[in-house]
């Protein structure tokens, strides 16, 4: 089974107990024109897996597919004290981290998110493509909310 079906199983699988178990985005209580200062079209987050690590106990890995419309984005953020690796499912994602570098990862290509890092370019790379990423989050298990948008 290739990484694409191995994913779309899961996701199917996993979307109800990923959904009744963990919150993964939490928007600033204080904050709620954060959305509102983002014109472009915003991503839309499925859970893929919640899994518990065996052989680190308190950790848990969790996975969301994260799809971005053609001029789709994602406000500055950051994802706790979660480390994140970002995997292309499909087209190209510009991202940028802690005032790095800007760069475009296209289909194959990922990037890793240290904890406590502000993650603070996520975006469609395209204006007339659909673009696709894995986000998987290695936190606490105690931890919930694996997405916090800044405050404005």
């Amino acid at each position: 089974m290739d990484l694409r079906s191995l994913i779309t199983a899961t996701t199917f699988a996993a979307l109800s107990v990923a959904a009744a178990s963990q919150t993964v985005y939490a928007a600033d209580a204080s904050a709620p024109a954060a959305a509102s200062t983002v014109t472009a079209p915003r991503e839309t987050i499925a859970p893929a897996f919640v899994e518990p690590i065996a052989n680190v106990p308190g950790k848990t890995m969790t996975a969301l597919i994260v799809d971005y419309a053609p001029g789709g984005k994602t406000p500055a953020h950051r994802h706790g004290q979660a480390f994140v690796i970002g995997y292309v499912l499909s087209g190209a994602i510009r991202s940028q981290v802690n005032g790095g570098e800007t760069h475009v990862y296209h289909a194959g290509e990922h990037w890793t998110e240290k904890p406590g890092a502000h993650h603070t370019v996520s975006e469609n790379a395209s204006d007339t493509e659909p673009a696709k990423l894995l986000a998987i989050f290695v936190a606490d298990s105690k931890d919930k909310d694996l997405v916090t948008v800044d405050k404005k």
